[in-house]
């Protein structure tokens, strides 16, 4: 086998090839015959259930998924907020929904291959930004009194697919509210790893719970 041949494969290794999640290193020496080289596999550095935990960990809660429903009417299986992690009353909120392989949208979409349709994405993020239009000062009730309808979207754009595993970091953020008319307008970001997954305007219309 060739240098050139051998040497592809050990860069085709180093990129593709994994031990326990992690990234194999191999190190490439050269062998007595002066037209092959020897692949050697290092495995990493183990680093333990305790350091993946820390690294991973949520931020603190606002709103638990009990007061998350208390606020908004959806259910299972459609409420897709699981918890909020800063909130802003009258103007932002950040939640989070960690997706798993057992959502039942997975059944149908697609079976050899999960992702999150960009649609169920989409009511995610208004379920945010229902957080923020049914509670004070925006609700004059709150605690989830009054109604809360899609009236329009506009420059939604899905920059990576979703899948299981994953969580979707949303904040949706309010930009002008009509009392008169009950129209919330926002703009919402939602992330995964620290990049951009989905963005886009809002318009919802907001029914108020009668005093």
């Amino acid at each position: 086998m060739s240098v050139a041949i051998v040497a592809m494969l050990a860069g085709a290794l180093g990129a593709h090839g994994f031990a326990g999640g992690a990234p194999l290193r191999t190190r490439v020496a050269r062998a007595r015959t002066p037209h092959t080289v020897v692949v050697r596999m290092e495995a990493p550095d183990w680093i333990g259930a305790a350091a993946h935990s820390e690294a991973c960990k949520d931020p603190p809660t606002v709103l638990n998924a009990e007061q998350i429903m208390a606020i908004l009417p959806h259910r299972y299986p459609f409420l897709l907020v699981d918890k909020v992690v800063e909130f802003e009353p009258g103007k932002r909120c950040v939640a989070m929904k960690k997706v798993t392989a057992n959502e039942e949208f997975f059944i149908g979409h697609f079976p050899n291959r999960p992702i999150m349709p960009g649609v169920l994405q989409v009511e995610a993020m208004a379920q945010v930004g229902g957080l923020v239009a049914l509670q004070p000062p925006i609700s004059n009730a709150g605690g989830g009194k009054g109604d809360f309808f899609f009236a329009g979207v506009d420059g939604i754009k899905w920059r990576r697919p979703v899948v299981p595993g994953d969580t979707l970091t949303m904040e949706m953020e309010l930009k002008t509210f009509k009392e008169r008319f009950g129209i919330v307008k926002m703009v919402g970001k939602a992330y995964v790893d620290g990049k951009i997954a989905l963005e886009g305007e809002f318009t919802f219309a907001l029914v108020k719970a009668k005093e």
